[in-house]
C-alpha cells in the first residue's frame, strides 16, 4: 500500500494485497479452523509470536482483509470487526473500563447506545454521566471523576444531527488524559477522519453505510494508535495479563496494544464474532463508500432545502443548511458533506408524521438508516422508544420528529415522493 494514496484509492484497493496465483478479489473464508503440520508453530500462534488465524472468533482472512481497509480509511493503526455495532461500542469501553469505574458520554446519542449506557452498563458497575455536546469545557470537565476512563461521542449525532466539537471534545479528552471515542457511523472514513480531529478509537455500525446496501450486521473498532495509555490510568494495558501468559500489551505491540487487549481478551472471552460472508459485505461495500457518501448528501442536502420551504413542515433539520446549529461546525468538519440524514416535523403532529410515513411510495417504513435505498421512521415510537421522554429530549428526538435516510435513487424522484406524501399527510 502506498502511504499517499487517496482513500477513494484506499477504498478499492487497501486491505488486501494478493500474491501471484492468489484471487484478486478477497475471498469468503468460511471455515472455523485453520489446519496446520507443525504443533510449536501452533503454539507460537496462541502465544502471539507470529501472525496468522487458528480460531476464526479470534481472527480471520476475510474479516482481517475488512480490518485492514477500514483501518487504513480512517487513518489508524489496527482494527477489530464485531458481530455488531453495538458490540463494537461494548468492547471499546469494556477493553479500558470496569465495574468501580465510569464514562462520561455526549447526550446525543443513538437510542441503543444511549441505553446501553444508561441501564445496562451500570448492571456491571460502570457508570455514565451524559453532558450536553454544547456545554462548556468548564461544565464538561466538572461531569470527569478520577474513576473516569473515556469520553465518548458521535461524529454526527443520530437522529438530531448534531456535528460533534472536535476541537473541544479532544480538547476536554486530553486535559483529563482519556481516549475520546467516536462512533463515525453516520459520517463514515470518507465524510469524517475523527483520528486527525484528536479522537483516540472510532466505532461504527458497519451495519450502516459501510455495508451500504441493507444485507449484513456487523460493527468495528478503529485505534488511531497515538493514546498514551502508560499514563497511570490504564494498567490493565501496562501491567502483565494472568488471562493471558503474563501479556503485556503496550510493551509489545505499541500502537496496535488496544486492538490486541480487545481481540485476545473480550472476543476471546465474549465472543461478538464478525460472520466471514458478513465481513466480505463489508468489504465490498467500502469499495463504493466515497461514490455513495458524495450521492447520499447531494440528495439529503437538496431534500432537506424543499422541506425547509414546505408549507407543511414546521422545522427542518440538516447540517448542510444554513439554518442549522452545526452548520459553521459542518463547513469545519465535514467539508465533503454532511452524510444521508435528515430530521423534520409536520404540521400536524404524530398523526400527520403516521400517515405521511404511510403515505410514501418510493420511500421505505423500514428501521434503518445508511441504505442505497431511502426510508423513513417515527424515532419517538420505535428506535428510542425504550426511552423517557426526557431521555428522548436528551438524544434529539421530539415527538414529532420524522428520520429521512436519503437513498442514492434521483433526486426529482425522491422529491416526488415527498411531495404527494405531505400532501396526504394534511389531509382530515
Amino acid at each position: 500500500m502506498d502511504k499517499n494514496w487517496k482513500i477513494e484509492t484506499l477504498a478499492i484497493q487497501g486491505g488486501y494485497e494478493p500474491k501471484a496465483g492468489e484471487p484478486r478479489i478477497v475471498p469468503i473464508v468460511q471455515s472455523t479452523t485453520f489446519k496446520y503440520d507443525d504443533a510449536d508453530y501452533v503454539a507460537k500462534l496462541f502465544d502471539l509470536d507470529v501472525p496468522g488465524y487458528f480460531y476464526t472468533r479470534l481472527a480471520n482472512p476475510t474479516a482481517d482483509a475488512f480490518e485492514k481497509k477500514i483501518a487504513q480509511m480512517e487513518g489508524g493503526s489496527a482494527a477489530l470487526a464485531t458481530a455488531s455495532g453495538q458490540a463494537a461500542i461494548s468492547l471499546a469501553i469494556l477493553n479500558i473500563c470496569q465495574c468501580g469505574q465510569h464514562i462520561v458520554s455526549a447526550s446525543t446519542l443513538y437510542g441503543g447506545t444511549y441505553n446501553l449506557f444508561s441501564a445496562t452498563f451500570p448492571k456491571f458497575g460502570i457508570e455514565v454521566t451524559f453532558v450536553n455536546p454544547d456545554a462548556s469545557i468548564e461544565e464538561m470537565q466538572a461531569a470527569f471523576r478520577p474513576s473516569t476512563r473515556a469520553l465518548y461521542a458521535e461524529s454526527i449525532g443520530n437522529p438530531g444531527m448534531n456535528v460533534l466539537d472536535f476541537e473541544k471534545f479532544a480538547e476536554v479528552a486530553s486535559q483529563q488524559q482519556v481516549p475520546l471515542i467516536v462512533d463515525n457511523t453516520m459520517a463514515t472514513p470518507y465524510l469524517c477522519r475523527p483520528l486527525e480531529l484528536g479522537a483516540d478509537i472510532v466505532v461504527h455500525s458497519a451495519t450502516k453505510y459501510i455495508d451500504g446496501h441493507a444485507t449484513s450486521v456487523g460493527g468495528v473498532i478503529v485505534e488511531g494508535g497515538n493514546f498514551n495509555w502508560d499514563n497511570g490510568k490504564f494498567p490493565e494495558l501496562v501491567e502483565p495479563d494472568s488471562s493471558y501468559h503474563g501479556m503485556q500489551y503496550l510493551k509489545t505491540f505499541g500502537a496496535s496494544a488496544f486492538t490486541v487487549k480487545a481481540r485476545v481478551q473480550l472476543m476471546r472471552d465474549l465472543g461478538p464474532t464478525v460472520a466471514p460472508m458478513n465481513a466480505f459485505m463489508f468489504y465490498q461495500g467500502l469499495q463504493t463508500l466515497p461514490l455513495r457518501m458524495q450521492r447520499h448528501s447531494e440528495n439529503a442536502l437538496a431534500l432537506a432545502g424543499y422541506l425547509e420551504k414546505h408549507p407543511s413542515v414546521s422545522w427542518a433539520c440538516y447540517p448542510g443548511l444554513k439554518s442549522h446549529p452545526s452548520y459553521e461546525r459542518a463547513g469545519k468538519y465535514l467539508s465533503k458533506g454532511a452524510s444521508g440524514v435528515l430530521t423534520f416535523g409536520i404540521k400536524g403532529g404524530a398523526t400527520a408524521g403516521k400517515k405521511f410515513m404511510e403515505a410514501c411510495r418510493l420511500i421505505a417504513l423500514v428501521v434503518h438508516v445508511g441504505d442505497a435505498r431511502s426510508c423513513v421512521l417515527h424515532p419517538a415510537s420505535t428506535t428510542h422508544r425504550q426511552l423517557t421522554e426526557q431521555q428522548q429530549i436528551s438524544s434529539g428526538v421530539s415527538p414529532d420528529l420524522i428520520r429521512l435516510s436519503v437513498g442514492i435513487e434521483h433526486i426529482d424522484d425522491l422529491i416526488s415522493d415527498v411531495e404527494q406524501a405531505l400532501a396526504a399527510s394534511q389531509k382530515l
